[in-house]
């Protein structure tokens, strides 16, 4: 999340300025002296879990600290940037009922009464034409007789579900909602079950406990114990059992289907992948555990998203639902898979031949001799900005031979981030701090709501990572745990902890594994849900876990990078770029969105900029992991034109970043645009001329990119010009490799080095 203008509408509230990672071993995590006893050491590193003075931390609007609303049995981590944070985190002071919440097809809203119910079947375009929403409203609400509650309380969590308690001091609702889950399941007590419907319903079924009913456009089934009735007055139902459901009905024929599950309640939700680096494939199971109330039947009704439905080896029933990401489709059974090919993440691109070395050296040596070489970036974003665009010039340092420019980078890299990994000091002094009450890791100085809203860490700490990887590439002491490994470690598992039994963090904070991609809040505090905008910032920082995984030698780590980054590739260009075109309402006029919101899509960014800016939020930084944005080299061109065609010409602002996007479906035009303007032109602020020369030169002479050909490794690529072919393999081990593709192409790389062939 970034910054928030007038682009916005008010509807939003908007915020302000905006695997298994195992516990640090007890001998790296030794308290630092008595007289310091808020500095906890790891290895060289440390944070300290007393924040810097002047600093802030979680808070509401108006700047009171806030505290995590979970009942009183609540025993896991505290989850921030999810689609329901806003039950658990009061971003305003008078949110004790949490914010609207998009799970989809379903979506709710807590209240005194209950909880709210809704299903908005068409979208709506806001008066100046920007965004497409499905907004909520309720159509009914699931609550107990007379129950008045004080506020909403998270009661525990799965990987994509919640339960929200809303009690009195007589009455109990407990409901467990998710995404993709066309019920909700109510645990009542207290009192009768009571729906009170917005408007008069029209019942169509009625069979003892189970109700079939339409409101509007759209069809519930209401299903309290089979042994009760229903007592209707008025608006209002009433009937006895302590517990219920509700299921949002494709079409009335399809009581019978949806009342064969109405009692095998979901309870939990549980994500299984599995990274096979020699066949090239990410095998995922989304999984649901169920309890009986009546019977013995198990299982549910799940709705799959549009990269699901593209990817999944688990059949469908037929069955559809609208929602803001497109058409979901109906599974049965306790859960799906998916099957993804994995198209390989490399650390850089090799330097062609034809490219100017000389002029390489006298860009690089530009930067290295700036009278700041970290533009006067203080703050966790501009310096991981900065440490992100010193590490690209690292490997193209490395690639022409200049060692000598090589070290100097990574001497200022390394220094910098021996200064952030290690506490202490005033609130000035970069570092890290630990919130035992919020479970999360914060760097400051802070920025664009990382510290009192739990923003974007995922954007942040991505170049942290990157640096991390880069350093581990040419000195792996540096990155051991009795060193610098063990913090770097830390700082990782703030964002994306794989171990569901650390007390410490969250399991995956900034991943929202149903979803596909990341949430950038932390509060999720908007009438229209949770926001994601800079998506490539979210698989920058799964591309690193994974290249970090791979130096260290932990393949939990590296896999858990593989699952991020190959899982919001499937996603990004459906949902913010329309690709495929089922995404977007007919009538929305905008080929891109800069922002996925929980009910749709806005074509707007956080700040006051232009079209090249909204456009290029969604590919920087550029990378050698940028390369998913031409899997589809006629997408990526289609791109490139609707930006040329709303401008009237070419880009002006951030032109690095789109030529860089340009060359993965025409190099030789990108590099044509370079050498017309490399004198000129103003670098965006996390790019160099000498990294987007390379970048356009490599493509220019390599072409585009073949997603035909795999390799049995994670780190690779391959590319295609007039057919002829470059496979290009990177080696994170310490002993040669030998890597083979898949149309019996064969690379020998040796340790930490890119190999093309």
């Amino acid at each position: 999340m970034r910054v928030p203008r007038s682009l916005l509408p008010r509807a939003l509230r908007r915020a302000t300025a905006g695997a298994t990672v195992a516990l640090v071993v007890a001998a790296l995590l030794t308290p630092a002296a008595p007289a310091a006893a808020d500095i906890i050491t790891v290895g060289s590193g440390s944070y300290t879990t007393t924040r810097p003075a002047g600093s802030r931390g979680p808070s509401t609007e108006s700047g009171t600290p806030a505290v995590p609303q979970v009942t009183a049995d609540f025993d896991q981590p505290i989850v921030t940037n999810d689609w329901w944070s806003s039950l658990i985190f009061p971003r305003y002071d008078d949110a004790r009922f949490g914010q609207n919440l998009f799970a989809h097809p379903l979506s709710y809203r807590a209240s005194a009464g209950g909880l709210g119910i809704g299903h908005t079947p068409e979208p709506v375009i806001i008066p100046d034409g920007t965004k497409y929403e499905y907004p909520h409203t309720t159509d009914l609400t699931l609550g107990v007789a007379g129950l008045n509650a004080s506020g909403a309380k998270v009661a525990g969590y799965g990987d994509w579900t919640v339960t929200a308690d809303l009690s009195d001091s007589t009455r109990r609702l407990r409901t467990t909602i998710g995404q993709g889950l066309p019920f909700a399941y109510a645990e009542v007590s207290g009192g009768p079950i009571e729906v009170e419907f917005a408007a008069p319903p029209q019942v169509f079924a009625e069979q003892g406990g189970k109700l079939g009913v339409t409101v509007g456009d759209s069809h519930y089934a209401i299903f309290a114990p089979s042994s009760s009735s229903w007592t209707r007055s008025g608006t209002t139902f009433t009937a006895d059992g302590s517990y219920a459901s509700v299921a949002l009905l494709p079409s009335p024929a399809d009581f019978d289907l949806y009342a064969g599950y109405a009692y095998s309640f979901v309870t939990g939700s549980t994500l299984e992948y599995d990274h096979d680096p020699g066949a090239a494939e990410l095998r995922t199971t989304y999984r649901v555990t169920t309890q009986a109330k009546e019977g013995d039947r198990t299982g549910t009704l799940m709705a799959m998203y549009p990269h699901q439905t593209r990817a999944a080896t688990t059949p469908s029933t037929g069955l559809t639902y609208p929602s803001p990401r497109g058409t979901m489709t109906v599974v049965e059974g306790g859960s799906f898979s998916t099957t993804l090919t994995t198209h390989g993440i490399l650390p850089n691109l090799p330097t062609v031949a034809s490219a100017d070395q000389a002029r390489l050296r006298t860009l690089i040596d530009q930067e290295l001799g700036a009278a700041d070489p970290w533009k006067g970036a203080t703050d966790t974003y501009w310096t991981g900005k900065a440490l992100g665009r010193l590490s690209q010039l690292v490997t193209i340092a490395d690639s022409i031979g200049y060692v000598d420019g090589r070290d100097r980078l990574l001497g200022l890299i390394r220094t910098r981030m021996e200064d952030w990994l290690t506490a202490g000091g005033d609130g000035d002094r970069a570092q890290f701090h630990y919130d035992g009450q919020w479970d999360t890791l914060t760097g400051y100085p802070a920025s664009f709501g990382s510290d009192d809203q739990i923003n974007d860490h995922d954007f942040h700490y991505g170049y942290f990572i990157t640096a991390a990887a880069t350093i581990a590439r040419y000195d792996r002491a540096w990155i051991s745990d009795d060193r610098w490994g063990a913090m770097v470690k830390t700082v990782l598992r703030d964002v994306a902890n794989p171990d569901r039994d650390d007390p410490m963090f969250p399991w995956m904070r900034s991943f929202s594994p149903y979803a596909g991609h990341g949430w950038a809040s932390g509060h999720a505090g908007f009438a229209a849900g949770n926001n994601q905008e800079s998506s490539s910032e979210g698989i920058h920082f799964a591309s690193a876990t994974a290249l970090l995984g791979s130096l260290i030698g932990d393949e939990e780590i590296r896999d858990l990078g593989v699952f991020m980054y190959t899982t919001q590739a499937s996603a990004m260009g459906t949902y913010w770029q329309n690709q495929g075109g089922e995404t977007f309402p007919e009538n929305f006029g905008h080929d891109v969105v800069g922002m996925v919101w929980g009910d749709g899509g806005h074509y707007a960014i956080w700040w006051a900029g232009g079209a090249e800016e909204l456009y290029g939020i969604n590919y920087l930084p550029i990378t050698a992991a940028s390369l998913y944005l031409g899997h589809d080299p006629e997408h990526a061109a289609a791109m490139h034109l609707s930006l040329r065609e709303r401008l009237g010409g070419e880009p002006q602002v951030w032109r690095d970043i789109h030529w860089a996007h340009l060359a993965l479906s025409d190099g030789p035009a990108a590099l044509a645009r370079f050498e017309a303007q490399w004198q000129t032109y103003e670098p965006e602020a996390g790019e160099s001329k000498a990294h987007t020369y390379q970048w356009v030169s490599t493509l220019a002479e390599l072409g585009r990119v073949d997603t035909s050909v795999t390799a049995d490794t994670p780190h690779y690529a391959v590319f295609e010009k007039e057919g002829r072919r470059t496979h290009v393999a990177f080696n994170a081990g310490t002993a040669p490799l030998t890597v083979t593709f898949s149309d019996g192409a064969t690379l020998t790389v040796e340790p930490g080095r890119v190999a093309t062939g």
